[in-house]
């Protein structure tokens, strides 16, 4: 088996990851780590996959361009020269959310704050939510903290969230 990077990024419409899945599943792809997100009106899927080895990213590439869900879509199937397994610091030990008012630099703020504890973003999604009378900006990240750190780490986030007038919460998945 081949590991590759399959990216896909086109307007958003339903049923995307249903035909990109069920297309690679049928050309017999095992999709390792997989995410997908709406990103204004486009929508982005990317997933690191082993593929047969009779089957070259080109082929497949070509494959998933002939899908009409995909007609239109910027497809991309590279080589994934990386390993495709976890390192310890991709182990999410915290899911944080903060929300509230957009404020400018508040993912640049936060993310430093993770830095500063040797916390690894793992994933990371930020969002408008329509609410009554405007929106909500809602960030939510996936880390990895380590053990001695964690305390310190979420009392600065909530610390740093307050001072920005926000709304933080955790929590641990373990």
């Amino acid at each position: 088996m081949t590991n590759v990077l399959v990216s896909v990024f086109c307007p958003d419409r339903t049923g995307l990851v249903a035909a990109i899945a069920g297309r690679l599943f049928e050309v017999g792809a095992n999709l390792g780590d997989t995410s997908f997100a709406v990103l204004g009106a486009a929508a982005e899927f990317t997933s690191v996959c082993e593929i047969p080895p009779h089957f070259t990213p080109d082929e497949l590439r070509d494959d998933l361009a002939a899908l009409p869900d995909l007609a239109g879509a910027r497809i991309d199937v590279s080589p994934f020269g990386l390993d495709a397994q976890h390192g310890p610091t991709a182990r999410i030990t915290h899911v944080v959310s903060v929300s509230g008012g957009d404020r400018p630099g508040l993912i640049a703020r936060l993310s430093e704050v993770f830095n500063q504890f040797k916390a690894n973003i793992v994933r990371m999604d930020a969002q408008r939510v329509p609410v009554a009378g405007g929106s909500r900006y809602v960030t939510r990240f996936a880390v990895s903290i380590p053990d001695a750190s964690v305390e310190a780490c979420l009392n600065t986030v909530s610390n740093t969230a307050g001072e920005l007038g926000l709304s933080s919460a955790w929590e641990s998945p373990l």
